[in-house]
């Protein structure tokens, strides 16, 4: 696949340097440079990897380019004391698509440090990582999971993009949990076999 990324910092390397590894062609582009590039290049998909105080002003710059594209948002609205800053709504990911409402946004890979995503395969005592997805577009939703898949992870179908701000705020939970308190995150979630009673 031809994968864009847009943004040139840590996610953008872990995941573009795990994607080029599985086969796929990427083109990263950064603020200073390369950014329609990247999204014009990106016929596949089309990774969203900048700080989320600056995801609409560089979509809605790349309505145009990102016309059709599947576009991935792994941004988390998280501020500095680990809140949710699109509390209330919309979602980040549904601020992503109105600036680029011709593109197929989905919510994705925005659950974990950046450290996981350089781990080749992201296994733990046996399980590969689950990854969440959020979008409305169901061939977006099967591009995605392919790339998931490619990361030797497993796709869960979260929902459809109205559920994204439900991700978003599991990842500010997680955060607080991980770098505030210095808890074990994964403990919280039981196996499924007792998860369902």
């Amino acid at each position: 696949m031809r994968v864009g990324i847009l943004g040139t910092g840590a996610m953008a390397d872990a995941l573009g340097t795990r994607w080029r590894r599985a086969g796929h062609e990427v083109v990263t582009g950064g603020r200073s440079g390369g950014l329609r590039e990247a999204a014009e290049a990106g016929t596949d998909a089309v990774l969203l990897a900048v700080p989320y105080e600056a995801v609409v002003e560089v979509v809605g710059g790349l309505e145009e380019a990102l016309r059709g594209r599947v576009l991935i948002d792994c941004t988390n609205p998280v501020g500095p004391d680990f809140g949710l800053l699109t509390a209330g709504g919309p979602a980040a990911a549904e601020r992503v698509a109105a600036a680029a409402p011709s593109a197929h946004v989905v919510k994705a890979f925005n659950l974990c440090h950046v450290d996981v995503w350089r781990l080749d395969p992201p296994v733990f005592d046996g399980r590969p990582l689950a990854v969440p997805l959020c979008g409305d577009d169901e061939a977006a939703r099967s591009v995605v999971r392919r790339l998931v898949r490619d990361l030797g992870c497993e796709p869960l179908d979260a929902g459809g993009l109205d559920r994204a701000g439900l991700l978003e705020a599991t990842a500010a939970l997680l955060i607080r949990l991980w770098l505030g308190e210095g808890a074990d995150a994964q403990a919280i979630a039981p196996p499924l076999a007792y998860a369902a009673g």
